[in-house]
């Protein structure tokens, strides 16, 4: 299976509401590598690596989160894998 990289921005009510406890969850169920974090314009910022289709997964729940958030948006890409993580982090 292709393992890709996939960074994603993601904007609403996302922060102060477990969002990025519920990333890492999400990431770590998913055997994912990477970090999420907090941005200063009130966005939440994913770095992901590892098969495509279970960052397909994680996309998929970033557009969701969980039930106190409210996700208006979420931009991503894909590109190539750099092995650089060993764990899911919160930054």
């Amino acid at each position: 299976m292709e393992k890709l990289r996939l960074e994603a921005f993601v904007y609403g009510i996302v922060q102060g509401v477990g969002f990025r406890f519920f990333v890492l969850s999400n990431a770590r169920k998913l055997g994912l590598t990477g970090y999420v974090e907090n941005m200063w314009d009130g966005s939440v910022h994913v770095v992901a690596e590892g098969e495509r289709n279970r960052l397909q997964k994680l996309l998929e729940y970033l557009k969701i989160g969980p039930r106190s958030a409210v996700v208006d948006k979420v931009t991503y890409n894909y590109s190539e894998y750099k092995g650089e993580f060993t764990d899911f982090e919160v930054y």
